[in-house]
């Protein structure tokens, strides 16, 4: 059976049993997809609920669409959190795409000393965050992925949870996958470096904050290739660690 075509919401676009689709996820809808009152739809909330609806109409600014039945929601995983070097040009909305589709909660970008961009400006992390979107989207993921506004890594080091499992990516370093299989975190972030790698004082404020730091395999890694192998190698180790539970 062909699944409903699914439409990011915000929080604030729900109000009992009507949803409103606006924006760029609107202009999808109506202009991309051409659909009309009567469409079946379904609705991704910011909190990872899903809703199923029927468009009832099209109004100028948004679709109106009336819920039907209650939210499904998918049972709580271990939240990955991915602290990403900033990279210049394509290969960053590469690496945005591909952690969504993976499944990253969040995306802190990251403004490292040996980075070659710095300030990726608003219209770029504007963009990364409709890819995001989009990915969700595409990939049927149960959250779409928060991106951030660019962070030093030591604030970043200096806002993290205290039931975050932080990792920080290493060439040289115990396997990522069986640290997560030994410790089996409740919520892990996993920071990548600039392929210059993190400097002295980063390195620093990381240890201090309780960051592990975790292999990725023996070869020297492209900053886009290392984030997505080390979304992929913790996506598994989740699963396997979660259907042994």
């Amino acid at each position: 059976m062909r699944r409903a075509p699914r439409f990011a919401i915000a929080a604030g676009d729900l109000d009992g049993s009507i949803a409103r689709v606006r924006g760029a996820e609107l202009h999808h809808l109506r202009d991309v997809m051409r659909l009309g009152a009567g469409a079946a739809v379904a609705l991704l909330a910011a909190d990872g609920r899903e809703y199923a609806g029927r468009i009832a109409r099209l109004e100028r600014d948004a679709a109106i669409v009336a819920l039907e039945g209650a939210p499904r929601a998918r049972p709580e995983a271990c939240a990955i959190t991915l602290a990403a070097a900033i990279i210049k040009g394509p290969r960053m909305d590469f690496l945005v795409e591909k952690a969504a589709e993976l499944g990253v909660r969040a995306l802190r970008p990251l403004q490292c000393a040996r980075s070659v961009v710095r300030d990726p400006g608003a219209t770029r992390i504007d963009r990364w965050r409709r890819l995001a979107i989009a990915a969700a989207k595409q990939s049927l993921s149960a959250h779409p992925m928060e991106i951030s506004a660019p962070a030093t890594v030591a604030a970043i080091a200096a806002a993290m949870a205290k039931d975050t499992f932080a990792v920080s990516c290493a060439i040289g370093a115990e396997p990522l996958g069986a640290t997560l299989r030994q410790i089996r975190p409740r919520a892990i972030l996993i920071a990548c470096g600039p392929e210059g790698g993190f400097d002295d004082e980063e390195c620093v404020a990381m240890r201090a904050a309780g960051f592990v730091a975790a292999g990725l395999g023996p070869n020297r890694l492209r900053g886009e290739t290392a984030a997505i192998a080390a979304v992929a190698i913790a996506a598994d180790a989740i699963g396997e660690i979660e259907q042994g539970s």
